[in-house]
């Protein structure tokens, strides 16, 4: 069962309380919140409620899942949750005064969940299963119902926010492969002290390539705070550390409204002298990143690392100088996304949730 705001020790706490020979003060119901009401509404299996309620300071949403429990605790009355399997589940929402006074409703709410639905794009670019002078050494193609054991995955909040002061903490529960899409989704949920889920997937010590060209194929998230990655890491990041291990982003983008949503970036970080970095950006014309899918690439070899966003190049790295001898090693692959940050900044009022990036392939050639 995950708990996020209340706790058994609270429950005994209460019980306690009741059954003392001290008179309690009690709390007046004239002063509790009033006229709670709300919705539960799904896609599939992700279901939005949203609550409202006189006097209430916040809400905690219950979601029952068979043999686990989910409490979410939100200000706005808003939270969601994905159901895996189709059935019959109670809801439950509290609008508190405090965490011990609260009003509640339930409902059950009947989910029917198509594996084969998704909220991914139907439109937008693709690449080739082939290219002359090339052969495919690894692909993903997420035709399956679950996640590759050619991955693993990152959890919690690693070190001061992955070195970055980001908000969310990640689980593997946060990641679908359905519909011939992996979709990872980031959401606005309490968990573990942090506001937010999402989750980081990686091929270390599984897969890792040294040249080539990767293309990912891919729909990415949009909003305030949102920070979507499809990158790699060298190899030897254990023993030398960053960024002496080379990082190579094939595509980031910081979300928010406008140029944000409809830029993203190509950057390699290295180590002279302390960090170095080197990237560009590209721009759609018009709409965002999330609207169709595109095709993130790099072509890389001894000499350079090209960037390529629907086969159209926006950026190029000399790495034949000694001090970017990182290139010259195997690197790993990581999708994630982010939320908040140092560099995309946190969500604000703007901010949708949840936010999904969804991949429809991940192809090595060499």
């Amino acid at each position: 069962m995950k708990w996020v705001i209340y706790s058994l020790t609270s429950f005994l706490s209460i019980i306690a309380l009741a059954s003392s020979c001290q008179k309690e003060e009690v709390l007046p119901d004239a002063m509790l919140p009033s006229n709670l009401n709300f919705t539960a509404s799904h896609i599939s299996g992700d279901v939005t409620v949203n609550a409202s309620a006189q006097s209430a300071n916040f809400y905690t949403v219950i979601f029952y899942d068979t043999d686990d429990t989910v409490f979410v605790q939100t200000e706005t009355g808003v939270a969601t949750y994905t159901y895996a399997l189709s059935g019959t589940y109670k809801i439950t929402v509290r609008a508190n005064l405090t965490e011990m006074d609260y009003i509640e409703s339930s409902k059950n709410v009947t989910i029917y969940v198509d594996q084969n639905v998704t909220g991914a794009p139907t439109t937008g670019y693709s690449t080739p299963s082939s290219y002359p002078g090339y052969t495919l050494v690894w692909s993903d193609e997420f035709n399956g119902t679950t996640v590759s054991s050619d991955w693993t995955f990152d959890i919690g909040t690693g070190n001061s926010g992955w070195g970055n002061n980001e908000l969310q903490y990640y689980t593997d529960q946060n990641v679908t492969v359905a519909g011939g899409f992996l979709e990872i989704k980031a959401k606005s949920e309490t968990f573990n002290s942090q506001e937010y889920t999402s989750t980081r997937m990686k091929t270390q010590g599984l897969n890792s390539w040294k040249y080539g060209r990767i293309d990912i194929r891919a729909a990415l998230p949009y909003g305030k705070g949102i920070w979507p990655a499809l990158w790699m890491l060298g190899d030897n990041i254990s023993s030398v550390g960053w960024p002496s291990c080379g990082e190579i982003d094939i595509v980031e983008m910081i979300g928010g409204e406008g140029l944000n949503d409809r830029t993203i970036h190509g950057t390699a970080h290295w180590n002279q002298s302390g960090h170095s970095q080197y990237g560009n950006s590209y721009s759609l014309p018009s709409g965002k990143f999330a609207d169709e899918f595109h095709v993130f690439s790099i072509i890389w070899d001894a000499t350079s690392i090209k960037w390529l966003m629907d086969d159209v190049q926006y950026n190029q790295l000399d790495i034949t100088p000694a001090e970017l001898s990182e290139f010259q090693n195997n690197f790993f692959l990581i999708f994630n996304v982010a939320v908040g940050g140092n560099w995309p900044g946190n969500p604000d009022a703007t901010t949708v949730f949840p936010q999904s990036m969804y991949v429809d392939y991940v192809r090595v050639f060499q």
